[in-house]
């Protein structure tokens, strides 16, 4: 008798993380954890930059262990994300880098596309405001943590989350298909853009635009997140050492 109850129990909570309710209840419990360790820890540094800066990465932390234990109730692994695990020779390494370097193009050409349109609204060249980042000038020792916790919450944190996590459940939840496919990477994007608003106005609309070319590429390489990790990867040095010379 205990042994069906259990099993009944065990098939009921399957249902659930299976079900839409369950996919919208992760995505509502992932940006409410970052919002809140956002909001209370910058009330408390102030404006310290390098503080604020730790602050965001302990959000991103934050939200890749919702992302973790949404996979674990759901019995599912980050293969399901697009990270594919173990070594199947050199072949696919090196086309991986290539593909990575075609996504380094269209992100690069998506945050370009955002800064036209604002320079054509306001009718000047218009950039993000990485003031944020202004602790790095000069400052060697600085530079190589920053860039090393950047590539695991940035680079690496940030394709799992607003790509392999959300696209995912944003398509699930939007009932599947062609059309939930793509309205999945448009709200992703949009969401990733907002992510960046401590860039400012500019800063998000380039990572919007930057997003939809990310989130793009995703569905072009069958959900390879690795080849978008690398490429975030070349995009976030490409942003931050420059600063180091500021």
């Amino acid at each position: 008798m205990n042994k069906v109850k259990s099993a009944d129990q065990q098939s009921s909570r399957d249902v659930f993380y299976s079900s839409r309710l369950a996919a919208g209840l992760e995505i509502v419990v992932l940006f409410a954890v970052a919002v809140l360790i956002i909001g209370i820890g910058l009330s408390f540094v102030g404006e310290d930059l390098f503080a604020r800066q730790l602050i965001i990465v302990a959000a991103n932390m934050a939200m890749l262990m919702v992302v973790w234990l949404g996979l674990r109730l759901r019995r599912q692994s980050v293969v399901s994300l697009g990270l594919s695990l173990g070594f199947t020779g050199w072949r696919p390494v090196v086309t991986g880098f290539a593909k990575s370097v075609v996504v380094l193009v269209l992100a690069l050409a998506g945050f370009m596309f955002g800064s036209m349109i604002m320079a054509n609204i306001t009718g000047i060249p218009q950039q993000a405001d990485t003031s944020g980042y202004n602790y790095l000038q000069g400052n060697l020792p600085m530079l190589l943590v920053s860039l090393i916790s950047i590539y695991v919450v940035s680079s690496f944190g940030e394709e799992v989350i607003y790509r392999g996590f959300l696209i995912n459940r944003l398509e699930y939840l939007l009932g599947g298909g062609r059309r939930a496919t793509w309205l999945a990477v448009v709200v992703s994007s949009l969401i990733f853009g907002f992510a960046h608003f401590g860039w400012g106005i500019v800063g998000v609309v380039q990572t919007t635009f930057m997003g939809l070319a990310l989130a793009g590429s995703y569905l072009l390489f069958r959900r390879n997140l690795w080849v978008l990790v690398l490429a975030h990867v070349y995009l976030d040095t490409a942003l931050i050492v420059p600063l180091y010379y500021a």
